[in-house]
C-alpha cells in the first residue's frame, strides 16, 4: 500500500520547575492569551515535549535514545541515522506516543510533540489517542470471554443471538449461515470496509441504523457480499454485528459491558469505549489533525460503531492487552480469557487473519499485530507469540508513516530476529529532462490513480487516498520507494513515448495506463 523541534537549553531546570511556570502561565493568562505566545511556550516546553517523564534506569535511559535515533525505512539506501524528531517534523506529526514490551513488562512509555498545537499541550504517557481499528482485537477478547461463559458459540448463525435485530440472508450473495468465528476473523463475506465517524454535535445514528444503513448513519447498509468462510474481506460492519451481539446477550450498553469486563480487569485505566468522551476526560484527549496540519473539525470524530472503532486509550494500556493475551496464550494468567481463547486470538483462521488481530513471521518468529486508522489519527501494535515483546506507537495525525519506522527501530534496538530485514538499494541520477517525461497521471484501476511529479531533481507519487511520496531512481527507468517496499518501472512505446507505469509490490505487477 503506497502509503518543532527547537531545543533550548534547559536540561539543567528540573522539570517539576517547569510545570510550575506552565501553571502560573494559565493563571496569568486565559487559552485565548496564550495562544498568542506560542515561541515562549515553544522554548520553555520543547524538551519537554521530546522527553518526557517518568525517567527510567541509565540502561533503559540508553534504549530510548538508540530508539529515537534510528528509525527504519522499508528500504534502505545509506546507514544516515534517521532521527525522531526530524522525522516527526518531515512528516508534520504533531504528537506521538510509544509504549515499548520486554519480558512480559512495559519497560518504557513516552510522549513526544503535541497532543494540541494551539495550546501547544505536550503529549504524555497519559495522553489519550483513538484506537480506531485496534477497538477490534479488545473487542474480540470481550466476545471471546462470552464465549467461555458459554453465553455465545463462535459457529452458530449470529442471528441465533439478535434479537433487536436480524440480519437479512436475502441478499443475492451470501447464502452460507454467517457465524462470530466468520466476523472476527474477516471472512463473513460482508460489506463496509470501515467508518467516516461523526462530527461533535452531529446526530449520531444507533446501531441498529448504521447496519441498515439509515439516516443519520452515513455509511452503507451491511450486507453479503459472498459466502462467509470462502476469503478474508476486512469488515468494519462486520465488526458491528458483533457490537450488537454483545448489547443482545447482556443486556448492557456496549461500552458498559466492554468497561467492567475487559478494560478494567485488564487495569486497563485509561481507555474507554465511550462515544462521545465523559466529560472528565476532555482535558487528556488528543487532537485530530490532517495531513496538511490543520485540526479536525471539532477536535475529533465521535465513532458510534464502538466495536469498530471507538477505544480512546494509550500506547501503555495497549500494552496492557498484549502482556494480558501473551501470558493467558502460556497458560499464565486467566485475568479475562484462559489459554484456549487466547490462543484462538494468536493462530490464523484463514490467511493471517486469526480471531482479532493478524499475524507477522519473522523467520522463526511470530508476531501478532493491528493497525488502525481514523479521522486524524493513525497507530500500530506489535506483540510476540513467545518471548513477551511488543511495541505499540500511536499518532494524532493522518499520516501514519512513522509508525513502521518507529516499530523498526525497536525492532532493531531490541534485537527481534529476522524482523526488521531491509533490502539495500543505490541510487542513480536522471536527467531531469527525463524525469519530465514521466510526469503525468496512471489509471490502475477506475478508483485507484497514481499521479507523478517533479520537483527539483526528483519524482513524487501521489496515489488515489495516499500520502505523498519520493521515488528514488536506481536504473533510468525504474524508481523505488523508501517507506514501502515498492518499485515503478516506466514503460515507453515504440518511439519513446511514455505509455504506462509497472507498479510492483507484495510480488504482484499492476499496469497503470497514462491518461494525462
Amino acid at each position: 500500500m503506497l502509503p518543532k523541534s527547537f531545543f533550548f537549553p534547559l536540561r539543567s531546570v528540573p522539570r517539576s520547575f517547569l510545570l510550575v511556570i506552565f501553571v502560573s502561565l494559565l493563571q496569568m493568562f486565559n487559552m485565548q492569551s496564550i495562544k498568542l505566545f506560542p515561541v515562549l511556550l515553544l522554548l520553555t516546553f520543547s524538551h519537554a515535549c521530546f522527553s518526557q517523564q517518568p525517567t527510567y534506569s541509565a540502561a533503559v535511559e540508553e534504549r530510548i535514545k538508540k530508539v529515537e535515533r534510528s528509525l527504519g525505512e522499508a528500504v534502505k539506501t545509506d546507514d544516515k541515522p534517521i532521527l525522531l524528531q526530524d522525522r516527526m517534523k518531515q512528516y508534520g506529526i504533531p504528537g506521538l506516543s510509544i509504549a515499548v514490551i520486554k519480558d512480559y513488562k512495559i519497560e518504557w512509555a513516552r510522549g513526544y510533540g503535541y497532543a494540541d498545537k494551539e495550546t501547544a499541550r505536550p503529549v504524555t504517557s497519559e495522553t489519550l489517542f483513538q484506537a480506531a481499528s485496534i477497538s477490534k482485537s479488545i473487542n474480540a477478547v470481550g466476545v471471546l470471554r462470552l464465549v467461555q461463559q458459554n453465553k455465545l458459540d463462535l459457529d452458530k448463525d449470529i442471528n441465533t443471538y439478535l434479537t433487536s435485530w436480524k440480519f437479512p440472508y436475502d441478499s443475492i450473495k451470501g447464502k452460507k449461515i454467517i457465524t462470530l468465528r466468520h466476523i472476527l476473523s474477516h471472512t463473513a463475506g460482508l460489506t463496509v470496509h470501515g467508518f467516516r465517524g461523526y462530527a461533535p454535535g452531529e446526530k449520531l445514528p444507533t446501531v441498529i441504523q448504521i447496519l441498515n444503513g439509515e439516516a443519520p448513519a452515513n455509511s452503507e447498509p451491511v450486507r453479503s457480499m459472498f459466502d462467509a468462510g470462502t476469503r478474508v474481506e476486512y469488515s468494519g460492519g462486520g465488526i458491528t454485528i458483533s457490537q450488537l451481539i454483545v448489547m443482545d446477550v447482556t443486556g448492557q450498553p456496549y461500552d458498559v459491558y466492554m468497561q467492567q469486563n475487559v478494560l478494567n480487569p485488564l487495569a486497563m485505566e485509561n481507555s474507554f469505549y465511550t462515544a462521545p468522551p465523559p466529560g472528565g476526560k476532555t482535558q487528556l484527549l488528543s487532537t485530530a489533525y490532517r495531513e496538511n496540519g490543520t485540526p479536525v473539525k471539532g477536535g475529533y470524530h465521535i465513532y458510534p460503531e464502538n466495536a469498530a472503532a471507538s477505544l480512546w486509550t494509550t500506547p501503555t494500556d495497549i500494552g496492557k492487552f498484549i502482556i494480558g493475551l501473551q501470558l493467558a496464550a502460556m497458560g499464565r494468567s486467566e485475568t479475562v480469557l484462559n489459554k484456549t481463547s487466547a490462543s484462538l486470538m494468536l493462530t490464523p483462521y484463514k490467511e493471517t487473519a486469526t480471531l482479532g488481530s493478524w499475524i507477522r513471521t519473522a523467520g522463526k518468529d511470530q508476531y501478532f499485530n493491528h493497525g488502525g486508522a481514523n479521522e486524524g489519527f493513525r497507530c500500530v501494535y506489535i506483540g510476540s507469540k513467545e518471548g513477551g515483546n511488543g511495541v505499540v506507537v500511536m499518532v494524532n495525525s493522518d499520516d501514519g508513516t512513522i509508525l513502521d519506522e518507529v516499530v523498526a527501530a525497536v525492532a532493531t534496538v531490541y534485537d527481534w530476529k529476522d524482523f526488521y530485514k531491509p533490502p539495500v538499494r543505490k541510487t542513480v541520477t536522471v536527467p531531469t529532462e527525463v524525469l519530465d517525461t514521466y510526469v503525468g497521471e496512471y489509471e490502475l484501476s477506475p478508483q485507484f490513480k497514481i499521479t507523478i511529479l517533479r520537483r527539483g531533481d526528483a519524482l513524487f507519487a501521489n496515489a488515489t487516498g495516499q500520502s505523498e511520496v519520493a521515488l528514488f531512481a536506481e536504473a533510468t527507468n525504474k524508481f523505488f520507494l523508501k517507506v514501502v517496499d515498492a518499485t515503478i518501472d516506466f514503460v515507453s512505446d515504440g518511439s519513446g513515448k511514455i505509455t504506462k507505469l509497472v507498479l510492483h509490490q507484495n510480488g504482484r505487477d499492476t499496469d497503470g495506463k497514462k491518461v494525462k
